[in-house]
């Protein structure tokens, strides 16, 4: 398991975290459905609190922990878990450290472990996007190197 130590001026204390995803369940011990209390409680203030309300009456509250690489996107009146964007270069996935592959390898590491089901795009704002439906990710590319994770529960 890779583990970094990260100190952060803001909150000047020690965290280690895992950063290891494990997909549909989060990255290391942050979770999909904790509450926005608990993250807090592990990973100290965010460097960044937004809150966003959409059309359907329904608020995101956005957590970005620059230094972590992490920004968390919590739903619901008392807001959990429900989406991690992962920029950590030292993030890992089944073991293998992710931000060190390019697209082929990053599409052979899912099939291996059996997840075949992939869907392409060119995003508008010139990002390629590999997604693995099944596993509720997307691997997002800037001129063949992977810049963004996006997890989903």
């Amino acid at each position: 398991m890779y583990r970094r130590t990260f100190r952060t001026s803001k909150r000047n204390r020690l965290y280690i975290m895992n950063m290891e995803i494990t997909l549909r369940r989060g990255i290391g011990d942050i979770t999909f459905g904790m509450p926005v209390e608990e993250i807090v409680a592990r990973l100290g203030n965010p460097d960044e609190v937004e809150n966003i309300d959409n059309a359907a009456d329904e608020s995101t509250t956005v957590l970005r922990y620059n230094e972590l690489g992490l920004t968390l996107f919590c739903e619901g009146d008392n807001p959990v878990l429900a989406c991690i964007d992962v920029a950590n270069e030292e993030c890992t996935l089944f073991g293998e450290p992710l931000f060190d592959l390019e697209e082929r390898p990053i599409v052979e590491l899912m099939v291996r472990h059996n997840y075949t089901e992939e869907d392409a795009d060119e995003e508008d704002w010139g990002e390629r996007r590999i997604s693995f439906p099944e596993a509720n990710v997307d691997f997002y590319f800037d001129q063949g190197e992977l810049v963004s994770i996006i997890l989903g529960q």
